[in-house]
């Protein structure tokens, strides 16, 4: 299993708080410009980041046309790196990842956090339904989530708006940080919210380090 870490002590910073491990979404690898955003300000804010890929997105760096399977199926995938990252560091464990990536990990999150091997959980983008398709929801076994779980979500995601998700049931665990005209990678149209991408992810990353004090 391949893996991509950003550690702030490569930038001059201190020992990590915590290590936030991220899976990416169905469609952008790890080392993605979104997911490269997102880890770059984690990383400022003081987290060792890890990133990894799926099988099937590893594929694709081969040439093999794989398509993503489906979320359930990568759940072992999640369950290995969780492994692999406990043998190489020490301190609070952070899990989640970019849409699809988050789903997963909300799957295997609380048999992990009540082992104690994981702190918490965060998504950005999280997939409640595909995009206009509101009827699918992914839900379900976020109504009796245990581990304390941060979710970013852009008010204008196509898988999940500001208008739709607050009538779902969803776990009292679960929290929503809502960025205004975020779109599935939380970026704003400055002309019309008023924010920049930039914004959006200095917003982003001060919420996990707020999460992070609490759970961690």
């Amino acid at each position: 299993m391949r893996f991509l870490i950003d550690d702030p002590q490569e930038n001059g910073g201190s020992q990590a708080v915590a290590t936030v491990l991220l899976a990416h979404g169905a469609g952008a690898a790890m080392d993605s410009p979104g997911m490269t955003s997102i880890a770059t300000a984690l990383c400022g804010q003081g987290f060792r980041i890890v990133r990894f890929e799926f099988g099937y997105m590893a594929a694709r760096r081969e040439g093999a046309r794989k398509p993503p399977p489906k979320a359930e199926l990568l759940k072992p995938e999640y369950l290995e790196a969780i492994e692999q990252l406990q043998a190489g560091f020490d301190g609070p464990i952070i899990i989640g990842g970019k849409s699809m990536g988050g789903r997963v990990a909300s799957m295997v999150a609380d048999e992990l956090y009540t082992q104690g091997k994981i702190n918490g959980l965060v998504c950005f983008g999280y997939p409640f339904h595909p995009p206009e398709k509101p009827e699918q929801l992914r839900t379900a076994h976020l109504l009796d989530l245990k581990i304390p779980t941060l979710i970013c979500q852009g008010t204008r995601d196509p898988f999940g708006t500001r208008e739709e998700v607050p009538g779902y049931a969803l776990s009292e665990a679960i929290e929503v940080l809502w960025l205004e005209d975020g779109d599935h990678d939380l970026k704003p149209r400055k002309k019309i919210s008023g924010f920049s991408a930039a914004d959006h992810l200095r917003t982003m990353a001060e919420a996990v380090a707020s999460f992070a004090k609490r759970v961690a």
